[in-house]
């Protein structure tokens, strides 16, 4: 079924997805890119280590503070608008860092491009939850997060290349064209979805966006300061407090930022929290084993970035098998064995030694990961917006592309933690294997706390929602009059 909305029914299927993955894969991407090319941004700019660290932290910044905003922004003022309006900021934000003449310049557009992320991530998904239902849903959320596994992956392989090749201010100014020609598209492509009347809730906003911030701030400082600063601890306790108010106040407000109702769903509290938790760790895969095998293999950016490969090729080729596993196997299943083949790639691979061989003791456990990740990411973002209105679909779009930042977050900061004090000076490969052994170690904790909740929460829920037809919150509204949905 295709409904008229604005005067005129949306394009094919197949353009709106284009539009939707090719959006999301370039914040991925860019997410990713810098990981590569962070040793050439630190001589091209005389950038010291805290500077350095800053070129990435301020991106996660911007990106985690306003996603909440953005996302429920989307909903009320028209989720296509706002979606144009955030490629935009990020296409002039990458052509800024392109031409950085000056670290705090290169820091500054890093924060305005993840700004610009926060409006692009959680939009696209929502999209997804506007235009397609049912089992055309299932496929195009799992072409979805086939496009996450790929974008992190294949991002330390375009970015290795073209700082090799080129300059690393080309993988960011390869972005330029690339928004350029998505706002042209979606302009063609998309029609607007219906603006919700009534207040905006500004001191909900506030809340939000300074209480990640906080949180954020607070989790990236003790990486450098420890967890014991005061600096961190007084912005968590801000953090913590401002989201408490949040909570406390969106339970009063007619048009909340963060609609309570989304917590109702037992699956879509612990599919946030799984997703926390397995991104986490995940992060921490893709910061490490980069380190590994650059200072511990001796592998050039290029190099690095073709090592990733064993896990990008099983990734894409398993998470688009899972439409048609779903068919047969239900998503908590699916879920619960992505994450357990997670684990084990990643147990294995945190077990590394200074004399151990790439193929056998690195490739061998990241196909095992890809293979994980592949069948987990579809089944747990499915898992996020199970059940949601359309109405809410860009808040709960929101909280899954949160979970995924404060998760990277906050992954990060602990398993820098965790390796800070194992291996002594990084300047020999056993020192490195070490270093990167106890960070993998502690992203596999992670991964064994995210299929507990996988196993306790998710699943049962699951099961209990799919026996009956639960309460009104758990129930998925069409609106055939306004709703754009088209049918795949």
């Amino acid at each position: 079924m295709t409904a008229r909305v604005s005067g005129r029914a949306p394009a094919a299927p197949s353009a709106i997805l284009g539009i939707i993955l090719a959006s999301y894969f370039m914040v991925l991407l860019d997410n990713s890119v810098i990981f590569t090319g962070l040793p050439s941004i630190r001589s091209g700019l005389d950038l010291s280590p805290a500077a350095l660290s800053w070129v990435q932290d301020g991106y996660t910044l911007g990106f985690g503070g306003l996603l909440l905003l953005a996302a429920r922004a989307g909903d009320i003022v028209g989720r296509r608008r706002l979606f144009r309006i955030g490629l935009a900021l990020f296409g002039a934000a990458s052509l800024l860092v392109g031409l950085a003449p000056a670290g705090w310049w290169m820091i500054a557009s890093r924060a305005v491009q993840g700004i610009g992320a926060a409006i692009v991530a959680p939009i696209s998904l929502a999209l997804i939850t506007t235009y397609f239902d049912g089992e055309a849903r299932n496929r195009a959320i799992a072409w979805y997060a086939a496009t996450a596994g790929i974008g992190a992956s294949l991002g330390l392989l375009v970015g290795g290349a073209l700082t090799e090749w080129i300059s690393w201010r080309a993988a960011f100014l390869v972005n330029v064209p690339i928004a350029v020609a998505l706002i042209a598209w979606s302009g063609t492509v998309l029609v607007e979805t219906p603006r919700q009347t009534g207040q905006f809730d500004v001191i909900g906003a506030l809340a939000a966006t300074l209480g990640m911030g906080a949180v954020i701030f607070g989790i990236i400082e003790s990486a450098d300061a420890g967890w014991g600063s005061a600096r961190v601890q007084t912005a968590l306790v801000v953090g913590v407090v401002l989201l408490v108010a949040l909570i406390v106040h969106e339970g009063r407000v007619r048009q909340p930022i963060l609609p309570l109702r989304l917590f109702r769903s037992r699956e879509r509290s612990g599919a946030y929290t799984a997703r926390l938790l397995y991104l986490g760790a995940m992060i921490g895969f893709f910061y490490f084993t980069t380190q590994l095998l650059q200072d511990g293999f001796g592998f050039s950016p290029l190099q690095a970035g073709l090592g990733f490969l064993p896990m990008t090729l099983v990734n894409f080729a398993v998470a688009l098998a899972v439409p048609r596993l779903s068919a047969r196997l239900s998503n908590g299943i699916l879920l619960a064995t992505g994450t357990a083949l997670t684990l084990a790639g990643m147990a294995w691979l945190s077990r590394i030694g200074a004399l151990d061989a790439y193929l056998a003791d690195v490739a061998l456990p990241m196909i095992l990961v890809g293979a994980g990740q592949g069948l987990a990411f579809g089944p747990l973002t499915n898992a996020g917006v199970a059940g949601v209105d359309s109405a809410d679909a860009g808040a709960a779009s929101g909280l899954v592309n949160t979970a995924h930042q404060l998760g990277m977050a906050l992954g990060l900061g602990i398993l820098v933690a965790i390796s800070a004090n194992v291996g002594g000076a990084l300047d020999r490969p056993a020192a490195v294997t070490d270093h990167v052994g106890a960070a993998l170690t502690g992203s596999a904790i992670l991964l064994v706390l995210a299929l507990a909740v996988v196993l306790t929460v998710i699943v049962p829920a699951a099961r209990h929602r799919a026996a009956g037809p639960g309460t009104s919150s758990d129930k998925h509204t069409q609106h055939p009059v306004t709703d754009p949905k088209v049918e795949a």
